[in-house]
């Protein structure tokens, strides 16, 4: 791909600021973990919930909405459009909850709500399991996304491609490593604007292309199942009608009904988690994670897919020879044949700054478990210290030197994974029926330290038995799993004890979360959940509606528009009412 002096001057005035931007919050992540891993707990809500949203706009994100059209039309964005539904559960549940807990990261909540020996080996396996091995596995997919652009942008080998993403990540490590999480997330925002921009001017560019012709052009070009919402119901399991998701009844209750608060998947894990709860428990107070987490979802799922969904689109129509596993790549060419220069260098800014949003999140976030919840907790205690800034100077500098080394260890993944759908299976498939666990261990005196551990490792048993042993394919493989972890764990907290009396009373007091305790502590603030059932429920209508008549209005569908804007209007006066009556009475 050509490059103008302009469009490399762009990139190197990018990479300038995000420097600038680390160096400006050195002295403050310096000061303590806190400062370095939460940003001091002092983020507004919009900062918070923009570094979420930049954090979920990977380099391979586009690609794969591309992707997912071009082989199913419009419908086959259901495939993580589902996810809504626990992200909204997450905004009103727990979003609060996580807040109020007071904890450095989600895993320093498992010695919170559990105690004994079997949480703290509980917390050091998962820093382990997710700071290291899930945490990589993430990065290498989205550098593999990485790889495929570059190699499409400047006909690159493998090789120099792989030094291009080593290079690409350093730049994320130091920068990330020097500023730590507020400047993650000052960056975040920047990058979340420049990325969002890019895809908007080149969906406007190549619409208005002559072999395309507008959306109307669009419309006249395409099949109309392409532009069909939603999936067809079929008695198989999956069809392979071009342009439109054809989805077995199996299938549907998997994506539809049990994925949601079923299966733990990065980014939408249910009751919050990962980089999420990271963002939650960063805001200035429960309030600000509150908005923040629900800014979070309408942005994700109803503002930003539309300019991808439009290119995707249009890249049917210009580039119909492409082959299935080169559909994804028709976003890429369409930038390169496409944009002017100038515009052409702000595109792989933008898509530059979808990576950099990710991988240093990546990092910070697993750094924050290998230094806090494994070296800091069984390692290097903070009481093996002379004085408490001595401590937070080590465990500083210690998690500069970690973030480099998951750098190394997923750039050596990188190299092992073949395809980036394999990974999401394998992430899927393996986290089915945890989520469960991850859900009613706020809410259930039950859960324990066993109960967690049980539901972590039972999916890979039955995962490999379901796949290896039973050939079984997806959906009747995820319903044997989800299924049979789910009978174990809660085999196992029936016959085990729950946590003590003094755990779960510490626990409570702090958190408030109501749900099912012992008649002992029905004094310690149990809450009403009908108010937020109402919030979760109007505010996925409401999502969904605004999804829904964005894209109907953006493809000249009045008529259909007409009845999604009184289902978005509708929804939003009982989300906003049921919101206000949520703080007023402090039922969240």
């Amino acid at each position: 791909m050509h490059l103008s002096y302009i469009d490399f001057a762009i990139i190197i005035a990018y990479l300038i600021m995000v420097i600038l931007i680390a160096q400006s919050f050195r002295r403050f992540a310096s000061q303590n973990l806190e400062s370095f891993f939460l940003g001091g707990k002092n983020l507004s809500w919009y900062l918070a919930g923009l570094s979420m949203v930049a954090t979920t706009f990977a380099a391979d994100t586009p690609l794969a909405v591309t992707e997912l059209v071009a082989s199913n039309g419009i419908s086959g964005n259901w495939l993580w459009w589902n996810m809504l539904i626990g992200g909204m559960l997450t905004t009103f549940f727990f979003a609060k909850l996580w807040r109020r807990a007071g904890v450095l990261t989600e895993l320093e909540y498992i010695e919170f709500r559990y105690g004994g020996k079997t949480a703290a080996f509980l917390r050091g396996f998962k820093a382990v399991y997710l700071g290291i091995f899930i945490n990589t596995l993430v990065i290498a997919w989205v550098n593999l996304a990485l790889i495929s652009i570059l190699q499409v942008f400047f006909e690159l080998n493998y090789t120099y491609t792989l030094a291009m993403v080593g290079v690409a990540m350093l730049f994320a490590a130091f920068t990330a490593s020097m500023g730590g999480l507020k400047s993650v997330a000052v960056t975040d925002a920047i990058q979340f604007t420049i990325a969002m921009l890019g895809a908007i001017l080149l969906a406007v560019f190549v619409l208005q292309s002559e072999k395309v012709g507008g959306t109307k052009g669009l419309v006249e070009k395409l099949p109309a199942n392409a532009f069909r919402f939603f999936p067809s119901i079929t008695a198989d399991n999956l069809s392979t009608n071009f342009q439109n998701l054809g989805i077995g009844i199996g299938a549907f209750f998997a994506y539809g009904l049990v994925q949601w608060w079923a299966s733990w998947y990065p980014g939408a894990e249910p009751g919050g988690g990962g980089y999420v709860a990271q963002r939650m428990m960063s805001a200035k107070d429960e309030k600000n994670a509150v908005y923040a987490t629900l800014f979070f979802q309408i942005a994700h799922y109803a503002l930003r897919p539309w300019p991808w969904i439009l290119v995707a689109l249009a890249s049917l129509v210009v580039y119909p020879d492409l082959s299935e596993t080169d559909k994804k790549l028709g976003y890429i060419m369409a930038i390169r044949d496409f944009m002017p220069s100038g515009l052409k260098g702000l595109l792989v800014v933008s898509l530059f700054a979808a990576y950099m949003s990710t991988i240093s999140t990546q990092l910070n976030w697993g750094a924050s478990f290998i230094v806090n919840d494994l070296y800091k907790r069984f390692i290097k205690p903070e009481n093996s210290f002379a004085d408490k800034k001595s401590a937070h100077k080590n465990y500083v500098r210690v998690s500069r030197y970690t973030t480099l080394l998951i750098l190394i260890v997923a750039l050596l993944v990188t190299t092992r994974i073949e395809t980036i759908s394999g990974v999401w299976t394998f992430l899927l498939e393996t986290g089915a029926g945890l989520g469960a666990v991850l859900i009613l261990r706020w809410f259930w005196f039950r859960i324990n330290a066993i109960t967690e551990l049980v539901a972590i490792v039972s999916p890979f048993i039955f995962y490999s038995i379901g796949r290896y042993l039973l050939h079984f394919e997806f959906p009747v493989g995820y319903f044997f799993t989800v299924g049979l972890t789910t009978l174990s764990w809660i085999i196992v907290s029936l016959i085990t004890k729950p946590e003590s009396d003094k755990i779960l009373q510490n626990y409570l007091s702090r958190v408030h979360p109501g749900g099912i305790w012992p008649d002992k502590f029905s004094n310690i603030g149990n809450l009403h959940f009908t108010p937020k059932l109402i919030a979760w429920i109007s505010g996925v209508v409401f999502t969904y509606s605004a999804l829904f008549l964005t894209g109907k209005m953006l493809l000249g569908f009045y008529d259909e528009a007409f009845y999604w804007a009184l289902a978005f209007f509708i929804s939003l006066i009982i989300l906003v009412k049921s919101v206000k009556y949520i703080f007023e009475t402090n039922d969240l």
